[in-house]
């Protein structure tokens, strides 16, 4: 039986709260076909209504049920964790996305600039990263700093009221579509490398600004480097104190790593185009069901899935006094980044031939080699799955810090190849 936390009498009326809304925003029918359990006739209804994931994220982002957490003033609600869970249980049971268009935007970058934007920055960019309305990209890695972040090399020099930025960023997820990015930039190379770095929104369509694509094993360029040629950032567009850029960056990177927690790259049903439960559409792509090594392998993962959204309950249960993220954070983007890759191995063994060989048009095989060649990525997006080990190693067990021959060295002194 599937574990279940049973609502409270506050969360029972939440979640009746949410279904209402949800019953006059949707189509008509479409409600009604989610309680029958009707898959046509929610296809019919989605086909007729021209649905369209943005416009939902307009619908949604506009609503407190976006961000529930985030504060009331700028487009949330001020809410408590079991909030988010009874939202995106809801959405899951809607067949809706449960991961907005802008991830970076909604997962990164607002939680940054809720923590150390000023009040300017707040009003400016939140509630239309709610909305969908401007798309956000993160301008961290580098082709010499990806693992070790801190040693970045792109630099911003202040000239008046505004930084010239140059250098190159990589593996930037949906540059080419994003107006802001999240940047990290050194403004001190004089001293060691964590103190000299300081953080930025800068305007992606910028004069200076070149994003090249960079073509993956997918046939997609979600990925792109992205070069800084003589880039002017206003510096009201700096985010925190000159040289407290690591501080910035580190609310990032906790927020990312619980964001990329909780994504799935579970095959999906194509049936119509409509979204199924993750667990039925998985069950529908693996042949032979009935062979005891099969079952076998398929309760293991079924219990691995149960574990992850547990584990990730309880990290997100120990926000609710406010906390930030923490190395928690670490645990669970590491067991969903590699429960994803076994999960879509099996998917690829149990389809023998089929998964390499299958006649053109054929969606669900397409999709299942898909997830699989993006899942290849999963343990190294966020932080690499050695370098978060170190860190639980290091954080939740206590055990000593590795060397670190540069530590207390100006970062212009340091040795970079």
């Amino acid at each position: 039986m599937r574990w279940q936390i049973e609502d409270t009498p506050a969360q029972l009326e939440f979640r009746a709260e949410f279904r209402s809304w949800l019953a006059q925003v949707l189509p008509d029918g479409w409600v009604a076909a989610v309680e029958a359990g009707d898959d046509p006739a929610l296809e019919k209804v989605k086909a007729e209504s021209g649905f369209n994931p943005f416009a939902w994220q307009g619908t949604i982002g506009r609503s407190p049920y976006a961000a529930p957490l985030w504060p009331k003033e700028y487009g949330g609600m001020s809410g408590e964790v079991w909030m988010q869970q009874v939202i995106r249980s809801e959405l899951v049971r809607h067949r809706l996305p449960t991961v907005s268009i802008n991830l970076l935007g909604v997962g990164l970058a607002g939680p940054t600039l809720i923590e150390h934007g000023t009040e300017a920055q707040k009003e400016r960019y939140l509630r239309k990263i709610l909305s969908g309305e401007e798309i956000w990209c993160q301008l961290f890695s580098e082709p010499g700093s990806g693992s070790d972040l801190s040693s970045l090399a792109t630099g911003a020099v202040g000239d008046g009221d505004e930084w010239v930025v140059n250098g190159q960023k990589v593996w930037t997820t949906i540059a080419q579509f994003a107006k802001f990015g999240m940047l990290l930039a050194r403004t001190d190379p004089d001293v060691p490398k964590h103190e000299g770095l300081t953080y930025f929104v800068v305007d992606m369509k910028a004069p200076g600004v070149e994003v090249r694509p960079l073509k993956q094993m997918t046939g997609s360029s979600e990925f792109n480097e992205v070069f800084f040629t003589d880039v002017r950032v206003p510096d009201a567009n700096r985010v925190g104190q000159v040289g407290d850029g690591w501080r910035c960056a580190r609310t990032t990177l906790m927020n990312e790593r619980v964001a990329l927690a909780g994504i799935s790259l579970d095959p999906v049903s194509f049936t119509g185009g409509v979204r199924r439960h993750p667990w039925q559409s998985y069950l529908e792509g693996v042949p032979d069901r009935t062979d005891p090594l099969v079952r076998q392998r398929l309760a293991q993962l079924y219990i691995e899935s149960e574990v992850k959204e547990i584990t990730a309950y309880r990290a997100n249960s120990a926000r609710l006094g406010g906390q930030q993220p923490g190395p928690e954070g670490a645990v669970n983007k590491v067991f969903n980044a590699e429960y994803n890759q076994r999960r879509s191995s099996f998917a690829i063994d149990a389809n023998g031939m089929a998964a390499v060989a299958w006649v053109p048009g054929d969606q669900r095989a397409e999709g299942r080699a898909q997830t699989f060649l993006r899942a290849r990525a999963n343990t190294i997006e966020g932080g690499t799955s050695e370098v978060l080990r170190n860190q639980m190693a290091e954080r939740i067990l206590g055990l000593p810090r590795d060397v670190e021959v540069d530590k207390g060295v100006p970062w212009a002194e340091v040795r970079r190849n």
